[in-house]
């Protein structure tokens, strides 16, 4: 694992406030290395609303599948997380498992076994020794406490260099309610959904139909448009709590998506997503530049994205960003590569707010200095105008180095 924290990282982790009806726990299991934290447990209070977004791969981690078969029931008793084993690709072992450990957790907490959710991450392949929860499980839930978030953030690790977090308070009517997350990525982030594992909590009364919708706008344009090395990761999972515990203060229910206060809670929801899914970005393995692709001008949005995501997504464009070149040629031969409208010859490119090339050639005032100067700095803005219609997007992503051969080329070890 990567024992230097990104350069990217922000500079701590953020002031995260408690959420009522949500205690934290983390234990080290011993799931994949010994004395590593490992373990998360989150414990709801009763009547908690739960969403979820999952991964596209047709083939899910065995946590996913137990996810998607409870998600329709909109109600979490609890979450339990582990680090170091994604099972994923463990066959009837890897359902066996999920199973074991809701029950250990159930009868831990005094819960429904279908009121818990499961979540996994690490190594692909191995199976998970589930008994290994039973040990730690019932300290778990004597010792969860509210606001425990930046162990919580530790324990869900693999390759991450640090743990993210992100928070928002904001008014429903004239009541506040909070709204927390924490998530994990670094690697395998190519998500078709949300992120390798990201958990969003709020005390507002929302119903799980409601939820469920903000959930899967949300994830639109900050989830779904990162991408670190193009590869879509069996175990994608992000799933919201709303515990309602703000009702106790006067805040009704919102039970509609046309419910007027409804807007203020999506600017904050969306918010506490685009954070995390920048962080996660910025934590990409072996990253030393943060890179965001816009694109404009094309005939769609739909259209602008899947060019964005076919620069985002390049080797060579990425490598390029690495060693400080503003390559504009290699931005072209994605643009070209992704299928989508496009005309060489009305194509202009910018890095970092320098025109570089115009109207399908190299720009006629470019400076080569000043481009040069531009590209040493940490966060490089790739802009794309197309000419050809209104459609418009942006993607993160970051650059290509060493070190993320060098991590993946171990990873097992």
């Amino acid at each position: 694992m990567p024992t230097a924290i990104s350069p990217l990282a922000p500079a701590s982790f953020p002031e995260m406030p408690p959420i009522a009806g949500v205690r934290l726990a983390t234990a080290a299991a011993g799931i994949r290395y010994p004395g590593r934290t490992d373990v998360l447990l989150a414990l709801f209070d009763p009547g908690t609303s739960v969403a979820g977004v999952f991964t596209r791969s047709k083939c899910p981690s065995a946590a996913v599948d137990w996810c998607r078969d409870r998600i329709k029931n909109g109600r979490a008793s609890a979450l339990v997380v582990n680090s170091g084993n994604a099972n994923a690709f463990t066959g009837k072992s890897g359902r066996a498992a999920t199973t074991l450990t809701a029950r250990i957790a159930a009868e831990a907490a005094g819960c429904k076994i279908d009121e818990v959710f499961l979540a996994s991450t690490g190594v692909i392949g191995e199976p998970l020794d589930a008994t290994k929860f039973a040990d730690v499980m019932d300290r778990l839930v004597a010792e969860a406490a509210p606001a425990a978030w930046q162990p919580a953030a530790r324990a869900i690790m693999t390759t991450d260099t640090f743990p993210k977090g992100a928070a928002a308070i904001v008014r429903l009517g004239s009541r506040p309610v909070t709204i927390c997350g924490i998530a994990k990525g670094a690697g395998m982030i190519a998500p078709d959904m949300a992120t390798m594992l990201s958990f969003v909590f709020t005390d507002a009364p929302i119903a799980p139909a409601v939820l469920n919708a903000l959930l899967r706008d949300g994830v639109a344009d900050t989830f779904n448009a990162v991408t670190v090395d193009g590869d879509t990761s069996t175990s994608d999972t992000l799933l919201a709590f709303a515990t309602g515990a703000a009702a106790a203060h006067g805040v009704a229910r919102i039970a509609r998506r046309s419910d007027t206060r409804l807007p203020a809670f999506r600017k904050g929801f969306d918010a506490v997503l685009a954070n995390l899914a920048e962080q996660v970005a910025r934590d990409g393995e072996g990253a030393r530049k943060l890179v965001e692709v816009f694109v404009e001008g094309a005939a769609s949005k739909k259209s602008a994205r899947r060019i964005a995501l076919s620069i985002a997504n390049s080797p060579l464009v990425k490598t390029a960003i690495a060693g400080e070149d503003a390559n504009w040629g290699r931005v072209v031969m994605a643009v070209g590569k992704a299928g989508e409208p496009a005309d060489r010859d009305r194509l202009s490119i910018w890095f970092n707010g320098i025109r570089v090339a115009h109207k399908g050639e190299r720009d006629p005032s470019y400076d080569e200095a000043a481009v040069a100067a531009a590209m040493k700095k940490p966060e490089i803005m790739l802009k794309v105008a197309l000419g050809l219609g209104k459609g418009r997007d942006r993607v993160l992503t970051c650059d290509l180095t060493k070190e993320y051969v060098a991590i993946n080329g171990d990873y097992r070890s």
